[in-house]
Formats: C-alpha cells, structure tokens, sequence
C-alpha cells in the first residue's frame, strides 16, 4: 500500500473526539465508585452511631476536610495526566500543602500533651485496622479511578497510576471516616494517610499493565 493511500484509509475512519470525553468519564467514573465505596462502608462497617454528635466537633470536619483537599489535588493530577505529554505544574504544593498541615496540628497537639497521654492520641483503638479499611473501602473507586484513565491517554503510566489509586484513597478516607471515631490529629497524620498513600502504591505497581496503550 502506498503511503498517499494509507494515510487517506486513516483520515476517513478517524472519528471526532468529543471535548468533555474526559470530564464525562471521570464524573461518571467517580461517581459509581463514590457509590461502591459507601456501600462497602455501609454494609461491611456501618456509619458510627454517634454521627449527629460528631457533626458538632471541629476534629469531624478537620478529619474530612484532610482527604478532601487532597482529592482534589489527586483529581487535577489525574486530569492532567489523562492527556500526553501534560505536566503537574503546581499540582504537587496542593497534595504536599494538607500534609505538612496535618502533620504540624498533629506535632501540636502532642506537644501541647503530657508524654503519658500521647500514645492514645497515635494509636487510638483501631490503629491496627485503620488503613487497611480505608484502602478495602477504596476498591470500587480505585476501579473506577483507573477505568476513567484507561480510557483516556496516559504516557506516564506509572504516574497515572499512582494518581488514580490516590484519587481513590482519598475518596475511600473520606467516606471512611464517616464510620471511624478517631478524630486525634496524631492519629489522622499517621494511619489516615497510610490508607491513602496504600492505594497509590498499587496504583503505581499496575498502571505500566493496565495503562498502556
């Protein structure tokens, strides 16, 4: 075949892509996976029972605000790396800003507590099982997450991977803690952050299998 002919054959079969392809996929996408990870909560854990009180602490709403912004900073980073060739920018200062954050209150709060009590303020009850849940809660975002950039054009997949698990991780926190009762920041900084990052590192592992064009 000659090269002129080639290069027609590909011209009449190229179709246009739409230009919300890559909101559409990942509303859609993130939405299904919202919906998952809150039944897996819901039927596996359970919302906690003193959730009306809580809604009344400041500690409630820092524990969801600290996954939240880091969302949306792994959300922008997945965006970006949906598309070839797209760099970060300043996309890193918003997922390092809340950590830094996190971290600063929790030295705070263990500085401003007598040795003896600050254990419970690192460990709480559920130390243990902590992360774990919040990657398990994750999973159906996670598959959402890497199906809304599998679908789009990823040359970094390594990145792209990780951005998706944390996107996941992020919105599985989240939910979680609509069950967890620990609201110490020592304990946020530490466990919660454990559970984010776990999904980003598979995230990393599989994206070279699963994102390749």
């Amino acid at each position: 075949m000659k090269t002129d002919d080639l290069i027609s054959m590909l011209a009449k079969g190229a179709i246009a892509v739409e230009s919300n392809t890559l909101q559409r996929r990942y509303v859609g996408g993130l939405g299904w996976g919202a919906f998952g990870a809150t039944l897996v909560m819901a039927i596996w854990l359970g919302v906690r029972p003193d959730i009306t009180e809580a809604v009344w602490l400041p500690m409630f709403w820092v524990k969801l605000a600290f996954p939240g912004v880091l969302f949306t900073g792994a959300l922008l980073a997945a965006l970006r790396l949906s598309r070839p060739s797209m760099r970060l920018g300043r996309i890193p200062v918003l997922l390092v800003a809340p950590v830094l954050g996190m971290w600063l209150l929790a030295a705070i709060t263990l500085l401003g507590t007598e040795p003896a009590s600050r254990e419970p303020l690192i460990y709480g009850v559920s130390w243990s099982v902590c992360s774990f849940y919040i990657a398990a809660v994750s999973v159906p975002a996670f598959v959402a997450a890497l199906w809304a950039m599998k679908g789009l054009a990823p040359t970094s997949p390594v990145w792209a991977g990780a951005a998706s698990g944390l996107l996941a991780g992020t919105l599985g926190a989240a939910i979680y803690a609509l069950h967890c009762p620990e609201m110490a920041a020592p304990f946020l900084a530490i466990w919660y952050l454990l559970g984010m990052l776990i999904p980003a590192v598979v995230g990393a592992i599989v994206g070279p299998f699963l994102l390749r064009w």
